[in-house]
C-alpha cells in the first residue's frame, strides 16, 4: 500500500470505515459477492485519483473489451514479449499491480458523477455477460490473446488491484 493510501486508511478506519478489499476477490464470483456487499453499504468511495464511478466503469470496460475488442492494442511484438511476460508474472504472483489511474488506451472517457451505483450495475452486467460468454475473445491490448480462464484471472486480478483504493463504511 502506498504511503498516501496508508495514511488515508489510518485516519478513516478508526472513524468506522473499512477497506472493501478485505478480503480481496479471488474469482469473478467473489467479485459479484463483493459488489453485493458494496451496493449494501451506506457509503463507499475511492481514495485514489479517480472517483468510485470511474473505477467501476474502468473495470467494466476491461471486461467488455475482452469480448468486444480493445480500441488501441499495443503492437503485436509488445504483446508477444513484454505484455505476455507481464501477465505470466502476475499469474505466478497471483495478483496484479498497475497504475490505478491509467485508462485503457483509446477507451471512452470514464464516468465522473457522484452516483456510483449505475457503474456498479454496469460492472455486474459485464461480469455476468463474461461468465456466460462462449464466443471468441479479443486479444488483450497488452497481454495479447488469452483463453477464457486466463481472462477470468486477469479480470479478477484487475478488480482486486483496484480494491486497494476503495473504502466503504460498514452498515446494513
Amino acid at each position: 500500500m502506498q504511503r498516501r493510501q496508508f495514511l488515508i486508511a489510518a485516519v478513516l478506519l478508526p472513524a468506522g470505515g473499512a477497506m472493501a478489499d478485505q478480503p480481496r476477490v479471488q474469482s469473478l464470483d467473489d467479485a459479484l459477492r463483493w459488489l453485493d456487499k458494496l451496493e449494501r453499504t451506506p457509503a463507499a468511495k475511492a481514495t485514489g485519483a479517480w472517483p468510485l464511478t470511474a473505477v467501476l466503469d474502468h473495470l467494466a470496460q476491461s471486461i467488455e473489451m475482452s469480448m468486444d475488442g480493445f480500441p488501441q492494442p499495443k503492437p503485436e511484438l509488445f504483446q508477444k514479449t513484454a505484455g505476455s511476460a507481464a501477465f505470466k508474472y502476475f499469474k505466478w504472483r497471483g495478483k496484479m499491480s498497475h497504475g490505478l489511474d491509467e485508462p485503457i488506451p483509446g477507451a471512452p472517457g470514464l464516468a465522473a458523477g457522484a452516483d456510483w451505483k449505475p457503474a456498479a450495475v454496469r460492472l455486474r452486467r459485464a461480469i455476468t455477460r463474461f461468465n456466460g460468454y462462449s464466443g471468441p475473445f479479443k486479444p488483450h491490448f497488452a497481454y495479447g490473446p488469452l483463453e477464457k480462464g486466463d481472462y477470468a484471472l486477469a479480470h479478477t486480478f484487475h478488480i482486486a488491484n483496484h480494491q486497494e483504493e476503495i473504502l466503504v463504511t460498514p452498515g446494513s
